[in-house]
């Protein structure tokens, strides 16, 4: 079918927003979000939409059922909150100390229950049927909340063709939707190493082997993976974000802690990084008279769309915003998302809804305590979600 939907009327908007707030002002980080989880269950259980809760102890999965048979479409909104104190005095600041949605998931969950509120008024004209996944967590890797939701059976009985997931982008101004046909972000790996030496007085250093040395030893050759080992026309990052050790001004440390992350797109380029990382730091570690315990934790794999998926978001963008240029050119991200987890079983797309502040030459970041989601950008974002549905049933449809 070809989406006839009209423009969110006034109320429904209006109730949106309010809610979108409500979830700003309230926020819950990853494993907290009980509260969350119960408005969202409140909201469905208001329109009528069925629902089952409790995937990953907070998870909601909305079910709307098609008036024909057909395929199975699946929406992703993440629902946590951020450990972050939040700065921008907004009506609707964070009311807890340390939490705020400084990543505009109030936003995906309140777009994808609008979604799902327009396409369960119109269910009788769907063949097929729409999962409304509403996943916890997302901020916390490397475990994260959609692996557990799939664990759990959050598709055991309705099991999607395709998977859509929207996230607000601060960097596109609102009316234009960033999509790419292949990466869209990237692995995001982390580590912690700790050097050990053998500490002592900082007069008599010939009795020691200082750590500090052999950590900036370590630091230095690191940097040497993606300038060396890495084809320049991929995409690496070895990033030391944290060092920790000694005691005071005139002891020579003993032991000395590393902690980074490792950004990626491409399996191959993980793999080798990961290989060099590991003999780099034992390597320069035993070549300074140190040890090194290293501690390599994977965390989302890349969010790779699969083409096809991708030019239907694409269309759907152009169609909607009335615009070729709904959709520039955007490079793709090396943060990480893990929507990639739904990616890595089932084809589908993820994209970037423009939401940038109005006269503003400098954009607040996304984890940033005064970051802001243009609330001009809810209703597109709801009917995106929509399009897509629609059209990727029909795609679907058409294809069996």
């Amino acid at each position: 079918m070809t989406s006839s939907l009209p423009v969110i009327d006034e109320r429904l908007l209006e109730q949106l927003i309010n809610f979108r707030r409500n979830l700003h002002e309230f926020p819950e980080v990853s494993g907290e979000e009980y509260d969350t989880s119960q408005k969202i269950q409140d909201q469905l259980t208001q329109y009528g939409i069925p629902f089952r809760a409790g995937y990953a102890k907070t998870g909601v999965l909305g079910i709307i059922k098609g008036g024909k048979p057909g395929p199975t479409v699946a929406l992703r909104a993440d629902i946590d909150a951020l450990p972050i104190t939040e700065k921008t005095n907004l009506t609707f600041s964070s009311k807890k100390e340390g939490k705020m949605h400084a990543c505009g998931h109030d936003a995906h969950t309140t777009m994808l229950l609008g979604a799902g509120i327009l396409l369960n008024e119109r269910k009788d004209e769907l063949s097929g049927t729409v999962l409304l996944i509403f996943q916890p967590a997302e901020e916390a890797s490397p475990k994260g909340g959609a692996q557990p939701m799939m664990d759990e059976g959050v598709f055991a009985e309705f099991e999607p063709d395709v998977i859509f997931g929207q996230h607000v982008w601060p960097d596109l101004p609102v009316g234009q939707i960033g999509i790419r046909d292949k990466e869209m972000m990237g692995a995001t790996d982390r580590f912690k190493v700790v050097i050990k030496g053998a500490g002592g007085h900082a007069s008599m250093p010939h009795q020691t082997n200082d750590a500090i040395i052999a950590a900036n030893h370590v630091v230095t050759m690191l940097q040497t993976i993606v300038s060396r080992n890495i084809n320049p026309i991929d995409a690496a990052v070895v990033t030391i974000g944290r060092i920790e050790g000694g005691y005071r001004y005139n002891v020579i440390a003993d032991s000395v802690s590393l902690e980074g992350s490792i950004r990626t797109y491409k399996k191959q380029v993980k793999e080798v990084v990961k290989k060099r990382f590991y003999e780099v730091v034992e390597n320069a570690s035993k070549a300074m008279g140190a040890t090194a315990q290293i501690d390599y934790i994977d965390g989302y794999e890349a969010t790779i769309n699969t083409p096809e998926w991708a030019e239907v978001v694409r269309g759907c963008a152009q169609q909607a915003l009335d615009s070729n240029t709904a959709t520039p050119n955007v490079d793709p991200s090396l943060g990480g998302e893990d929507f990639s987890r739904f990616l890595h079983k089932y084809p589908g797309a993820f994209f970037w809804l423009g939401s940038a502040i109005e006269g503003r030459d400098i954009q607040k970041p996304l984890h940033d305590p005064n970051f802001e989601f243009n609330e001009k950008a809810l209703p597109i974002g709801v009917k995106m979600l929509v399009d897509v549905t629609e059209k990727a049933l029909e795609k679907l449809q058409n294809e069996k």
